[in-house]
């Protein structure tokens, strides 16, 4: 089964929680690079804060896809 993360600073991806999505709070880029790294293999759609999109913009994947939220 593939999974659903969400990935960025804690106000704008905790209530993804709600439902059912993994959520990694990260406050700055090299945590949002971590977090990136250790993602689960089964996570097939990461759901992205702006300020995490940009920690993430040299990171080239075609998977997990990547969404990004308004901002």
């Amino acid at each position: 089964m593939s999974g659903i993360a969400a990935l960025g600073e804690s106000h704008r991806v905790e209530g993804f929680a709600l439902a059912g999505a993994l959520v990694l709070v990260a406050a700055d880029a090299h945590a949002v690079r971590d977090a990136w790294a250790r993602l689960p293999d089964d996570v097939e759609v990461v759901v992205l804060t702006p300020a995490a999109a940009s920690a993430l913009e040299a990171v080239v994947q075609a998977r997990p896809l990547r969404v990004v939220l308004p901002a």
